[in-house]
């Protein structure tokens, strides 16, 4: 017994030793513990080491795998937990496993013994075809295997060379049960046992780290601290759109693949996260907001949404009020029909300035003053509203005088004259700006001064257009 409890002891300290430095692979430690069975008989003819081929008449041994599953008449097995294997994963299918196993030998071939004590102490190297067979994680798994150890039979021991095959059954994760067959040869050639050790026993898996919690270890999870799910790594999918969040440009709502991952609401091509309009169709050179007139403004910002318009104007079309083929823009008469040549205001025709004349050469002053008579008020009011007509043209009023009197008196007359015309004709409402006056005294005599008809049509008040 003091052999089991080295064995017990090493192995134990093996465990210890693998689980405080192995977290980084998935479940890469393995226990086993089962029960073995020895077998000395189909290992050939030899007389080569401790046992004999024939033994008081009984076989032995016999030809090599002769009667292999013979458990009944060759097999030695104690009915007990008689194997502990602590195994470590290597990498690439392969595992390196420290074993321990205890039996009491009571066949040796066809012939009986008394109870002889069997210790074993071996190291094994084994290749899995778990992965190419079924793929990882597959139930199904064989394995073969070499290695070596140290085997006591009845206190006396001896090195041994050995050849593994086997499989094993996984029903979860971490959880199989293994069938194993190893042929152990005996170096020592005088003392030595060639034997079969057979064994069954249930595997457990163990020492992955899986810091997340979701379920995948974090040597194959690409976000080992953030829970996942298997299809992409163990990285999340937030909104459960199908698109990784690592790789989606909205992980908090649920979107398309096209757009990354990101939602595109109102159905116009242009994903909500770069939608200036993400609830209303629109167009993308806008932003996805929409223009229904086409004119280049978003609708939100166009005063005239359904006409189409300049931004100068806030999307609304220049209108013409007046209809004198001049945009208001343009037309410094908006609300009167003019010309193109005029910008948009009326000309004042040969005819407006005789009407005008006609007018003025009506306006009565009292004798030798500059006093307009009441009677001429109506006259201007006619002129006043006649030159309101024409916003964009400046007129001159003209005072004339005939001959009567001393020239300079006559000047001083013809500048008040004039001047207290478009004084009232300013007080009527119209700019002072767009009119002026002048007086000619007697030098513009459109008659004889030397007839009372003629002096009387030199006395006379004119409108001319001025630039």
């Amino acid at each position: 017994m003091k052999h089991l409890n080295s064995i017990l002891v090493a192995a134990a300290l093996l465990f210890m030793v693998g689980v405080a430095n192995a977290q980084d692979k998935n479940n890469p430690w393995a226990v086993e513990i089962g029960i073995n069975a020895v077998d000395v008989y189909p290992v050939g003819t030899t007389d080569n080491g401790r046992l004999p081929v024939t033994l008081g008449g009984l076989d032995v041994k016999g030809k090599l795998f002769d009667e292999y599953f013979n458990q009944n008449d060759h097999w030695s097995i104690l009915p007990s937990v008689s194997k502990v294997a602590v195994g470590r994963y290597l990498g690439d299918g392969f595992t390196f496993a420290a074993v321990g196993t205890i039996n009491k030998i009571d066949k040796i071939g066809d012939a009986r013994v008394d109870d002889l004590t069997y210790y074993g102490v071996d190291g094994e190297i084994k290749y899995s075809f778990r992965d190419l067979i079924g793929g990882p994680g597959g139930w199904f798994d064989p394995v073969l295997g070499i290695g070596g150890g140290y085997t006591w039979v009845d206190e006396i021991g001896f090195g041994t060379a050995n050849a593994i095959a086997g499989v094993r059954f996984w029903f979860t994760q971490n959880f199989g049960l293994n069938f194993q067959s190893t042929y152990k040869h005996a170096f020592q050639e005088d003392y030595g046992i060639v034997h079969f050790q057979h064994s069954i026993g249930v595997t457990f898996q163990f020492g992955g780290k899986d810091t997340d919690g979701d379920g995948i270890y974090d040597n194959e999870d690409e976000c080992p601290e953030t829970p996942g799910l298997p299809e992409f790594n163990g990285c999340p999918d937030t909104d459960g759109d199908g698109i990784e969040d690592r790789n989606d440009a909205c992980p908090d709502v649920p979107g398309l693949a096209e757009f990354n991952g990101c939602p595109d609401t109102d159905g116009d091509g242009i994903p909500d996260n770069q939608d200036a309009c993400p609830t209303v169709p629109g167009i993308a050179a806008l932003n996805g907001c929409p223009d229904a007139d086409g004119d280049g403004i978003t609708d939100a910002e166009d005063e005239c949404p359904n006409e189409a318009g300049p931004r100068a104007n806030n999307g609304c079309p220049y209108k013409d009020r007046d209809g004198d083929g001049v945009l208001d823009k343009d037309d410094q008469c908006p609300d009167v029909p003019g010309t193109v040549a005029n910008n948009g205001c009326p000309e004042v025709t040969v005819e407006i300035m005789n009407q005008l004349n006609e007018y003025s050469k009506t306006i009565l002053f009292d004798t030798g003053k500059a006093t307009i008579r009441p009677e001429s008020y109506p006259v201007l009011q006619s002129i006043v509203d006649i030159m309101k007509a024409y916003p964009n043209t400046n007129f001159e009023i003209e005072g004339h005088t005939d001959s009567v009197g001393s020239e300079s008196s006559n000047q001083k007359l013809s500048d008040n004259r004039a001047k207290s015309v478009h004084d009232y004709l300013v007080s009527k409402g119209m700019d002072d700006d767009r009119t002026s006056s002048v007086g000619y005294g007697e030098s513009r005599p459109i008659a004889t001064n030397k007839t009372k008809a003629g002096r009387q049509q030199n006395r006379r008040v004119e409108i001319s257009l001025k630039d």
